[in-house]
């Protein structure tokens, strides 16, 4: 009887695994299953160009492997049962596992403000951006959309409709004094540059008490922020089901791994992507190059070779300012204007076709 590999999410992590298992030569004796929500893999970090109307969702989709290796079962995970190595999902029997990589990305943080999760718009999901779209696309001309969180997410959800909508009012709200928290000064003030050329207005320094249907209430004031719309964007948690297990973590409720990604407490569990305690913050690129590793571990352990340690290098981060700017970080260089833009395009080019 064949081993089951059971691979939780078909995002960039799960995905990296899967295919870097079939390029390698997946033993005979291994079965691979997918356990997915969705029938493909979207294009996480373009979700706000698919919210602001600027990309359609058919150019976010990418096809899961077609393998007799792998099986693919659709439905929402409930559940998982460590003792008895079952996964339980709706509209399956439970399914087994011997290997099992959880790779189910991450859901929004709200940091305990009131009203956030009942009254703004999420992007952290293909369901939750198209939602998002229909919101923004119904809002009448001049109309005002506010923005909560000026990292990365935020700033590129704000360029992209300001593009894509001009007559709108935009506000991004940060609770910090300057956007894009981790980059270079020269990226930060490149971006608020940009962004307050092209009339999006920053708050900066602001940290909301609650939000309501159409009011933002910002602590220490009286009176409040009216809006047609808000998006969320200001941080990100584990998805519930890892919120739920019973295993150590760290602050940000991501599962502590050894070395080899696995479980300190279970090692036939291996985390991957944005559940991980990495020393890295969660990315695609993290998430991707994690999953290669973990694929080289396992064969490594079902051919009974020596386990490689392969460092995680990262290649830099890029962002985007509407269709023609950007903005980057490649080692220690930062790069700004339409280049750093070029090459994420190209980027995203490749991860639809590759």
């Amino acid at each position: 009887m064949k081993k089951k590999l059971v691979v939780l999410g078909g995002g960039y992590g799960g995905l990296a695994l899967i295919n870097e298992l079939l390029n390698k030569g997946l033993p005979n004796d291994i079965a691979i299953t997918l356990i997915d929500k969705q029938p493909f893999q979207g294009l996480k970090t373009e979700y706000y160009a698919l919210a602001a109307g600027t990309a359609a969702d058919s150019e976010l989709r990418v096809a899961f492997p077609q393998s007799p290796d792998v099986t693919l079962a659709l439905g929402e995970i409930t559940s998982l049962d460590r003792t008895k190595k079952l996964v339980h999902v709706t509209g399956h029997d439970p399914i087994a596992y011997d290997y099992l990589v959880i790779g189910l990305g991450c859901t929004d943080h709200y940091h305990g403000i009131v009203g956030a999760a009942q009254y703004s718009n999420s992007i952290q999901t293909f369901q939750a951006a198209r939602k998002a779209y229909t919101a923004l696309n119904n809002i009448a001309p001049y109309g005002t959309v506010t923005i909560v969180g000026g990292g990365l997410s935020g700033v590129e959800m704000a360029s992209e409709l300001r593009e894509s909508r001009g007559d709108l009012k935009i506000s991004l709200i940060n609770r910090g004094p300057k956007l894009l928290g981790g980059f270079p000064d020269g990226i930060q003030n490149y971006a608020a540059q940009w962004l307050r050329e092209h009339d999006v207005e920053l708050l900066l320094n602001t940290q909301l008490e609650r939000i309501e249907h159409n009011h933002l209430f910002v602590e220490g004031s009286d009176s409040s922020l009216e809006t047609d719309i808000t998006l969320w964007t200001a941080g990100i948690q584990p998805v519930e089901l890892v919120q739920r297990l019973d295993a150590d973590k760290d602050k940000g409720g991501r599962l502590k791994l050894n070395k080899q990604y696995q479980l300190q407490s279970d090692p036939s569990i291996f985390v991957v992507g944005d559940c991980a305690s990495l020393p890295y913050a969660p990315s695609a690129q993290v998430a991707g190059i994690q999953g290669e590793h973990i694929a080289h571990i396992l064969l490594a352990i079902w051919k009974d070779k020596t386990i490689p340690v392969e460092p995680i290098k990262l290649r830099g981060t890029l962002g985007a300012l509407g269709k023609h700017s950007g903005f980057g970080v490649m080692g220690s260089m930062s790069i700004k204007g339409r280049i750093p833009r070029l090459i994420k395009s190209g980027i995203l080019w490749r991860s639809k076709h590759s």
